[in-house]
Protein backbone atom coordinates (compact mmCIF):
# COMPACT_ATOMS: atom_id res chain seq x y z
CA UNK A 1 0.00 0.00 0.00
CA UNK A 2 1.45 3.37 -0.98
CA UNK A 3 1.61 6.78 1.54
CA UNK A 4 -1.01 7.94 0.19
CA UNK A 5 -2.92 4.58 0.31
CA UNK A 6 -2.11 5.09 4.16
CA UNK A 7 -3.81 8.67 4.56
CA UNK A 8 -6.54 7.86 3.61
CA UNK A 9 -6.66 4.57 5.55
CA UNK A 10 -5.69 6.63 8.40
CA UNK A 11 -8.60 9.40 7.20
CA UNK A 12 -11.27 6.44 7.87
CA UNK A 13 -9.57 4.88 10.82
CA UNK A 14 -9.66 8.40 12.48
CA UNK A 15 -13.01 8.76 11.97
CA UNK A 16 -14.28 5.38 13.32
CA UNK A 17 -11.92 6.10 16.01
CA UNK A 18 -13.73 9.32 16.83
CA UNK A 19 -16.80 7.39 16.25
CA UNK A 20 -15.92 4.88 18.77
CA UNK A 21 -14.94 7.49 21.26
CA UNK A 22 -17.32 10.23 20.89
CA UNK A 23 -17.11 13.90 22.79
CA UNK A 24 -15.24 17.11 22.29
CA UNK A 25 -11.35 16.99 21.37
CA UNK A 26 -9.15 19.55 22.37
CA UNK A 27 -8.16 19.67 18.54
CA UNK A 28 -11.11 19.12 16.74
CA UNK A 29 -12.06 17.98 13.49
CA UNK A 30 -8.22 18.69 12.02
CA UNK A 31 -6.75 17.58 15.25
CA UNK A 32 -9.04 14.13 15.24
CA UNK A 33 -7.77 13.71 11.55
CA UNK A 34 -3.95 14.18 12.22
CA UNK A 35 -4.47 11.67 14.87
CA UNK A 36 -6.13 9.16 12.50
CA UNK A 37 -3.26 9.32 10.22
CA UNK A 38 -0.95 8.97 12.51
CA UNK A 39 -2.37 6.28 14.24
CA UNK A 40 -3.03 4.60 11.28
CA UNK A 41 1.25 4.40 10.51
CA UNK A 42 1.87 3.66 14.25
CA UNK A 43 -0.41 0.91 14.28
CA UNK A 44 0.99 -0.90 11.12
CA UNK A 45 4.14 -0.26 12.25
CA UNK A 46 3.71 -2.00 15.51
CA UNK A 47 1.61 -4.72 14.13
CA UNK A 48 4.68 -5.32 11.68
CA UNK A 49 7.36 -4.92 14.00
CA UNK A 50 6.37 -6.79 17.02
CA UNK A 51 3.05 -8.32 16.15
CA UNK A 52 4.50 -10.47 13.54
CA UNK A 53 2.01 -9.35 10.76
CA UNK A 54 3.43 -8.29 7.75
CA UNK A 55 1.61 -4.79 6.22
CA UNK A 56 -0.23 -6.05 3.38
CA UNK A 57 -0.45 -4.09 -0.07
CA UNK A 58 -4.26 -4.75 0.26
CA UNK A 59 -6.46 -2.11 1.38
CA UNK A 60 -8.93 -4.13 2.45
CA UNK A 61 -6.95 -6.26 4.56
CA UNK A 62 -9.44 -6.86 8.30
CA UNK A 63 -5.47 -6.87 10.38
CA UNK A 64 -4.36 -3.55 8.94
CA UNK A 65 -7.57 -1.93 9.10
CA UNK A 66 -7.88 -3.30 12.93
CA UNK A 67 -3.66 -2.13 12.83
CA UNK A 68 -4.61 1.17 11.90
CA UNK A 69 -7.94 1.56 14.05
CA UNK A 70 -6.33 0.50 17.65
CA UNK A 71 -3.39 3.14 17.20
CA UNK A 72 -5.94 6.18 16.50
CA UNK A 73 -7.94 5.01 19.70
CA UNK A 74 -4.70 4.66 21.46
CA UNK A 75 -3.67 8.05 20.22
CA UNK A 76 -6.58 9.71 20.65
CA UNK A 77 -7.39 8.57 24.11
CA UNK A 78 -3.80 9.52 24.92
CA UNK A 79 -4.53 13.12 23.30
CA UNK A 80 -7.70 13.81 25.32
CA UNK A 81 -5.09 12.57 28.91
CA UNK A 82 -2.95 15.14 27.92
CA UNK A 83 -4.85 18.22 26.35
CA UNK A 84 -8.03 17.18 27.49
CA UNK A 85 -8.93 20.40 29.72
CA UNK A 86 -7.74 22.75 27.35
CA UNK A 87 -11.10 23.68 25.42
CA UNK A 88 -12.98 24.02 29.11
Amino acid sequence: MSIIGWIILGLLAGAIAKFLLPGRDPGGFIGTTVIGIAGAFIGGWISSRWLDHPITKDFYDGTTWAAAIGGSLVLLIGYRILFGNSRD
